[in-house]
């Protein structure tokens, strides 16, 4: 009686709140649900309106192509008969005959180019209908190009280049382009001008065709019809390159029915944008009015012309669209939230007393009771799963605990045997500090900070026959594989430097030796020196490692090296050699990678540059400089996770 309670009070308690959500989505729905629809009906209007503006303007272009492409093609025949007028004849129909797209093609020659056909001539031929061509040469008075606006353009202008929209001189009727193209004799003279026209009459049936398409792509709804839209293609200045009235074909404006709506100086600033070649794609205030009707303008420009096309959508029709589209999505929305809450509440009223149970074994479980056993659950749904699902987790707690005292185990044997790496590999390097107490001729100090326990970078240096051998090197990877080839190349320095103070020498061993069956690939970047402690001359082989600083006198500059080859890549490798004169007083600062490519939180690096400030600020004694480096970088780095192993050498040549 008591769980029967509690699951009926919970089911009243959930369903009054779920009746006030409900009531909030309504409320929040009705207030919004109008403006929202609008703005996605639009949205979505504009995104097909541009996609079809793009369609339209791949399809124009093709046009376009078309013949500006069969005049170029036929420039040849064109050049090598110029002086053959009847050839030239042919070549013009054979243009008009094989291009659909050329409604006429002509040869506008110069004045008097052929004094026996008269001051003007011009090959000329015509598309009569669908399957003849015509042509005939304009020649004598008939020609009167000679004078015309194109023809004088086109012969200053000595290049390609679509004219301006006219109409066919024969009908009066059919607006047309053409593509003219100077023609050159072989002395290079401007001879004549090649002009092919094209009909722009394919517009209007395209437009028709995309009006058409459009009208079926918005939610089933026919929004040519419902928004009343219209389709141009206009010129620069606005003027109608296409129109459903024939009569405003290249006579009537569309930027002088262009008002500001709700926004002022939105009709201009629509004019300048449409005028500039831009595009209404990421406009979010599109609205205007154009012929007195308040509509949204959707515009773009026509690529390799200065047309616009243009899309005019009363908004009165777009906005009763959102208003059918709002109305209808409320309605789904619901019917899907009664549905919702029918089922919840009776699904609700169901898992209660099951889940009640299961919450009372949960905190006994909680308390370390694994062995509870687990109510009877007589369904076969998600309460039948989640009762077996916690059944697995008893058994599977018992066997964690298990596991993890065993695991726990060997995660400390695992992290004793790690220290116990980290502390050989320390011990490996040099750690006792002053190097040298009883010399008084050089100073010496380094360090290293491995990214993990144990790490690939290395130093080392010893003095030998008046001479200090010292290197500094990176290994690639990190982690015990890169602490192995640290060892080894370790032990290989001490090794090879015992028979010859040779830097270069002492690498290219140490290169044919970690060259050999080096199957994993690694590789160790390293650089080399050995210190003439009486004169303080330098050699030095760098492989492939960062170039140290030279801190002399109070200036800091970075040590000019030789791009070698890292050490165990190229078996063979002729390693060079460098030789500086150091002067009492004169530092050499080393350091691996991970110094100047420490990162910050915002995986910003520490850089050359603040290593170059810290090393002009710092004192040339090793120790301080070193010191002084390493509490930069600390404070540069801050909170981050060091990346890769950091180290760094510093030897100061005091010849005291």
């Amino acid at each position: 009686m008591k769980d029967k309670k509690y699951n009926r009070s919970f089911a009243r308690k959930l369903t009054r709140w779920v009746m006030l959500v409900l009531l909030i989505m309504m409320g929040t729905l009705a207030y919004f649900i109008y403006d929202l629809t609008k703005s996605i009906v639009v949205e979505v209007s504009g995104g097909n309106f541009h996609g079809s503006m793009r369609s339209m303007g791949q399809s124009i272009g093709d046009a376009m192509s078309d013949v500006s492409v069969a005049v170029k093609n036929n420039l040849f025949d064109v050049e090598r008969n110029i002086k053959q007028p009847a050839q030239l004849q042919a070549i013009m129909e054979r243009i008009v005959t094989q291009n659909p797209r050329v409604r006429s093609c002509g040869i506008s020659f110069v004045e008097n180019y052929f004094p026996q056909k008269g001051r003007a001539y011009c090959p000329y031929a015509w598309r009569k209908d669908s399957a003849s061509v015509e042509g005939k040469p304009i020649e004598g008075a008939e020609a009167g190009y000679l004078e015309a606006e194109w023809f004088q353009k086109a012969v200053a202008a000595d290049s390609a280049y679509w004219s301006k929209p006219f109409f066919e001189s024969r009908d009066g009727k059919t607006p047309l382009v053409a593509y003219m193209y100077p023609v050159h004799d072989q002395q290079g003279r401007l001879v004549a001008i090649l002009g092919a026209d094209l009909s722009l009459d394919f517009m209007a049936r395209l437009l028709d065709e995309q009006r058409n398409a459009l009208g079926k792509e918005v939610l089933a709804v026919s929004i040519s019809d419902l928004a009343g839209y219209d389709l141009y293609v206009l010129s620069h200045d606005g003027t109608y390159i296409t129109h459903p009235d024939q009569r405003r074909i290249l006579k009537g404006n569309f930027f002088v029915h262009i008002k500001d709506a709700d926004r002022p100086g939105a009709a201009e600033e629509a004019i300048r944008k449409m005028k500039n070649g831009e595009n209404s794609f990421d406009e979010t205030d599109r609205e205007v009015r154009i012929n007195r009707t308040k509509s949204y303008l959707f515009y773009s420009p026509l690529e390799g012309t200065d047309w616009i096309l243009a899309i005019a959508a009363p908004a009165q029709g777009l906005d009763l669209l959102g208003i059918i589209i709002g109305y209808m999505t409320l309605m789904i929305i619901l019917a899907v939230l009664l549905v919702t809450f029918i089922v919840c509440r009776l699904a609700i009223a169901r898992a209660a007393k099951p889940l009640k149970q299961l919450a009372a074994v949960t905190d006994e479980l909680a308390g370390g009771q694994f062995d509870t056993e687990l109510p009877a659950i007589n369904s076969h749904d998600e309460i039948h799963l989640l009762r077996d699902s916690f059944e697995n987790m008893q058994h599977s707690l018992i066997s964690y605990i298990e596991e993890l005292k065993h695991t726990t185990a060997a995660k400390a044997s695992i992290e004793s045997e790690l220290k116990i790496a980290h502390d050989i590999q320390m011990s490996m390097l040099p750690k006792t500090y002053p190097a040298f107490p009883d010399r008084h001729d050089i100073d010496v100090y380094g360090m290293v900070m491995p990214a993990k326990a144990v790490g690939g970078d290395l130093y080392d240096f010893y003095i030998n026959d008046e001479k200090l051998f010292f290197c500094i090197g990176d290994v690639s990877g990190k982690g015990v594989p890169a602490s192995m080839v640290m060892a080894v190349t370790r032990s290989l320095f001490r090794n090879i430097s015992a028979y010859t103070q040779d830097p270069a020498h002492i690498v290219m061993a140490l290169n044919d030796a970690m060259s050999t069956n080096n199957d994993t690939g690694m590789f160790v970047t390293l650089f080399l020196g050995v210190l003439d402690l009486t004169s303080g001359s330098l050699s030095f082989t760098n492989a492939g490692h960062n170039p140290p600083f030279l801190l002399a006198d109070s200036d800091v500059s970075v040590l000019p090296c030789d791009a070698n080859l890292p050490v165990g890549v190229v078996p063979g490798w002729q390693f060079s050699e460098q030789h500086l004169q150091l002067h009492a007083g004169d530092c050499l600062f080393l350091y691996t990678d991970g110094l100047n490519e420490a990162e910050d939180i915002h995986l910003l690096q520490y850089g050359m540059d603040r290593m170059l400030q810290v090393a002009k600020s710092s004192s040339k004694k090793p120790m301080a400089l070193i010191e002084a480096m390493k509490e930069s970088v600390h404070q540069f780095v801050g909170d981050a996770e060091q990346n890769d192993d950091l180290t760094m050498l510093a030897l100061q040549f005091t010849n005291s």
